[in-house]
């Protein structure tokens, strides 16, 4: 019998802590996570080379537009920031994102494999984290979202 286990996290340890704190900042953007609490974030990581992260985008976007004072913060791992702005520009993405090169909240999540998103709730706890590309217009997730 084989027995195979997904060894990503989905249970971190810091579950019901704060969320790791970070400001980072390219060539046009800062965020400061710190300067987010009293609203919900979903930080969610990716690339625009990532074929997971470009399949779970159309959802992020829609539920951008369903939840408004949902703060979504996408965090990119993109090395070129022409290649970034190109892709931002294409698929018409608006929410909050950064292009983090150095993978410095990366690493302070825990991240290995992306896309990895965190639910932070109002008091800046970290709530839950999804693993891979998700339905974020699912029912399950925007019910959970909408009780924080």
């Amino acid at each position: 019998m084989l027995v195979v286990g997904c060894d990503r996290g989905n249970h971190p340890d810091n579950l019901g802590k704060p969320a790791p704190q970070f400001v980072v900042g390219d060539e046009t953007k800062t965020v400061d996570l710190s300067k987010l609490r009293g609203k919900v974030v979903v930080l969610n990581l990716w690339a625009s080379w990532c074929a997971p992260c470009i399949e779970e985008l159309p959802s992020l976007l829609a539920l951008q537009r369903r939840m408004p004072d949902l703060v979504i913060v996408a965090v990119s791992m993109d090395q070129d920031p022409v290649v970034y702005h190109r892709f931002l520009e294409r698929n018409h993405v608006n929410l909050v994102t950064v292009r983090d090169a150095d993978e410095r909240v990366n690493a302070l999540y825990g991240t290995a494999q992306i896309p990895e998103t965190y639910v932070i709730d109002r008091q800046g706890i970290l709530r839950r984290k999804f693993v891979s590309a998700q339905d974020w217009t699912s029912p399950e997730i925007l019910s959970y979202l909408a009780r924080l």
